[in-house]
């Protein structure tokens, strides 16, 4: 950025601070902007977690030096207010060495940022624990001092306070090893016999897919640590080429391809004090997955959920500590696929439990006794329950996030654990919008990340009638807020719902064009993503990028199609074994729709996603040629047997005996059907979507003259646009090649 456009730049916040309105304030939203001014959004606090005695909220917030560096903050519930506690910058001295190992780690946990990215709380919450640079530092809130606690040059990852605060764990070099908090004495305490076992750590398909990012597990009394070992040595390794600006590197990687083998498991309880080991039975077949771990809160054994390689039986087992000797406790079926949850809470001392399943149709709670006795279900009815339970034992209650109240928003809710299939949950959280909740162990209170539609997210604590106490972060729109400026020519979506050919009801957004004339027909961009797990149709603050089209005369369409979640198994497991085809068969209802409007130009449609949403747009662009006409590509999956196991199997199962499967669900079949102009956008260190996708579709399409147009990031992952300018460079390619072909 030139000096020039940084004063003018700053010169605009200064006027917007002093409420002073200039022509400026009325000025449509451009991507420069948007790219230029950090987070329009507003300063928004991650990783909030309180305190253990309930006293402070910590969090993550960029620096203001460097927004892609995050230091640790809290807000004091005391006196209300929020300080610095650590500056990441005066550690690092501004440089920050990130280990191979550590980058892929953070891409699967979808960190982008630099500085302290985690953290930890002691037991007594006088110390907070965080990594840096690869080393482990603590954080003393009695003296506010920074001392190091590990200092060497192995990368150190994964670290914690142990339950009771006596000990630090952490992993390196693929083990876990201790720190007496005390004496500082270390530990290490596994050992791997091969460079392909691995102890304690999270395998590639654990953390990409499974939604566990850890390997290892401390008992609440500090005697054991249950733990992974896995060995991946059965996993074929190739290179992975990262082409970069002035060369390549060759990354060899075991990646586990659909259809090929997973790394084997197995689960250790280890003792602090003897440091032997106890191996879990874990059955005959060795081709399963490990997908969670939990402790008894009596420290006498943990709960185990196993899951088998189709994705379709799901044990919850019951180890003991001592004996490692394991029961089962319950069993869930399925004739697609079953979706993994954190909804696993004990209550009386672990000697009954919350469970969440979706047999009922719809993901529900229910209350089990230990040996795995049904006393009773909990809630009931055609919505959802998402995110973990927390117990209010005292009153007998249970805490949730659900959709209960409509299918755009997500509310807070609690129920009576007695109550039996309760259809009507109380709703705490009041605002119509998009809650994210966060509970304390002390005294019922909670944080609350809110958006809607009209409001960029706000951070408040509530107690546990849903009374906001304070504010963390209001994110006002007002006077000061990076995004008023742009408040006047802001576009609020409305949103619908239509029925497809078979009935189901299927929910959309839309942005239309600002200042829309009457007679005149738009353009439109379906902003797709699709695929499972996801839920883009919802009352939350919008992407910037949308209201940048919308302001220039697009409208902007995005239906949740039959696949998506939060709707209930009969929705999401349409696409079973079809994956490609019920998406777009529902996009086209949408197009379908949207020609009945009287301001929508039927013959000028485009498709534009990312990942799932690049595969969506090729599938629409080559199986539904005469609807839509332009298609932007963002890192799509051509072929599913490059792609990963756990996911690709749990949705078209084993290649083994579905290759027809395969093969309907790849874009190759269909790319001679390609009418309308295409742009593919590809990282070229992208280690998710690897490159192959993308490198197989071009050269089908040259060997077939098939004409097309390509844009190749070098050093870019999955996530284009690591940096301010490259992310423009990627929205301004977008958008140039929409404005090229459709207006």
């Amino acid at each position: 950025m030139s000096l020039v456009k940084y004063i003018a730049l700053n010169a605009i916040f200064v006027f917007a601070v002093l409420g002073l309105n200039f022509a400026v304030a009325n000025d449509k939203l451009t991507i420069k902007q948007i790219t230029e001014n950090g987070s329009l959004n507003g300063a928004v606090p991650r990783g909030l977690k309180f305190s253990p005695d309930g006293e402070r909220v910590t969090f993550l917030k960029s620096s203001a030096d460097d927004s892609r560096v995050l230091d640790l903050w809290e807000y004091n519930i005391n006196d209300k207010s929020s300080r610095v506690l650590v500056k990441a910058s005066n550690i690092t001295g501004g440089n920050e060495e990130i280990s191979e190992e550590e980058r892929g780690r953070r891409e699967r946990m979808r960190i982008t940022n630099l500085g302290i990215v985690d953290f930890s709380w002691s037991k007594d919450a006088s110390k907070l624990l965080f990594p840096l640079g690869g080393d482990l530092y603590q954080y003393s809130l009695e003296n506010s001092e920074t001392s190091r606690l590990t200092d060497d040059p192995a990368y150190e990852i994964d670290s914690r306070f142990s339950p009771q605060g006596n000990f630090v764990s952490y992993i390196e070099g693929n083990n876990i090893h201790i720190v007496n908090v005390s004496n500082k004495e270390h530990k290490q305490l596994t050992t791997s016999s091969s460079p392909t076992i691995k102890n304690g750590v999270a395998e590639f398909v654990a953390m990409e897919e499974m939604d566990r990012d850890t390997g290892y597990w401390w008992s609440n009394d500090e005697k054991y640590i249950a733990f992974i070992q896995f060995d991946e040595s059965g996993i074929d390794q190739r290179g992975r080429y990262e082409i970069v600006r002035d060369g390549f590197n060759v990354l060899q990687e075991r990646y586990p391809r659909a259809g090929t083998n997973n790394v084997t498991v197995k689960l250790g309880i280890l003792s602090i004090d003897s440091g032997n080991i106890n191996w879990v039975d874990l059955g005959d077949d060795e081709d399963i997955y490990i997908a969670r771990v939990n402790w008894l809160p009596d420290s006498s054994g943990l709960f185990y959920q196993k899951e088998n390689r189709a994705q379709t039986k799901l044990e919850l087992i019951f180890a003991d500590a001592k004996s490692a000797n394991s029961s089962n406790v319950l069993v869930e079926n399925s004739d697609t696929w079953i979706n993994l949850n954190h909804g696993l809470a004990f209550l009386n001392n672990g000697a009954d439990f919350l469970w969440q399943s979706e047999r009922s149709g719809y993901n529900h709670i229910y209350h089990y006794k230990k040996d795995g006795t049904l006393v009773n279900q909990v809630t009931n009815g055609k919505w959802v329950v998402s995110g973990p339970l927390s117990i209010d034992e005292e009153e007998g209650e249970v805490y949730f996030s659900a959709n209960a109240t409509s299918y755009l928003e997500r509310h807070f809710y609690k129920v009576k654990i007695d109550n039996n299939k309760s259809i009507n949950p109380t709703k705490i959280s009041s605002r119509e919008g998009w809650h994210v909740v966060t509970q304390s162990n002390q005294g019922g209170n909670y944080i609350d990340r809110f958006s809607s539609i009209d409001t960029p997210t706000q951070v408040s604590i509530h107690d546990k009638f849903g009374e906001r106490l304070m504010w963390i972060e209001e994110n006002k729109l007002q006077s000061g807020h990076p995004y008023f400026p742009y408040l006047k020519q802001h576009v609020k979506p409305e949103f619908g719902s239509i029925k497809n050919q078979f009935g189901d009801e299927l929910h959309y957004r839309m942005y239309k064009p600002a200042n829309m004339e009457k007679g005149k027909k738009y353009p439109v961009i379906f902003a797709l993503y699709g695929g499972p797990g996801s839920q883009l149709v919802r009352n939350a603050w919008g992407d910037p990028l949308h209201q940048v089209f919308a302001q220039d005369g697009y409208v902007v369409f995005t239906l949740d199609n039959r696949g998506t979640s939060n709707k209930g198994t009969k929705f999401a497991n349409a696409l079973y074994h079809h994956m490609g085809k019920v998406e777009v068969e529902d996009q086209v209802a949408g197009a379908n729709y949207l020609k009945t409007l009287d301001f929508i130009d039927p013959k000028r449609l485009a498709v534009q996603g990312h990942s799932y949403g690049g595969y969506m747009v090729l599938m629409s662009m080559f199986t539904a040629p005469d609807i839509f006409n332009v298609g932007v590509a963002g890192a799509p999956v051509t072929d599913w047997r490059l792609y990963d196991t756990h996911y690709t199997e749990r949705f078209l199962g084993h290649t083994e005996n579905n290759q027809d499967v395969y093969d309907k669900s790849s874009v190759f079949p269909y790319v001679e059907n390609l009418k309308g102009k295409l742009l593919i956008l590809h990282g070229l260190a992208d280690d998710n979507v690897l490159f192959n996708h993308t490198s197989m579709l071009l050269d089908e399409m040259q060997q077939k003259a098939i004409q097309f147009d390509f844009m190749a990031y070098p050093g870019q992952t999955h996530r284009l646009g690591s940096d301010r300018m490259r992310r423009r460079h990627v929205y301004e390619t977008i958008k140039r090649y929409l404005d090229d072909h459709l207006k």
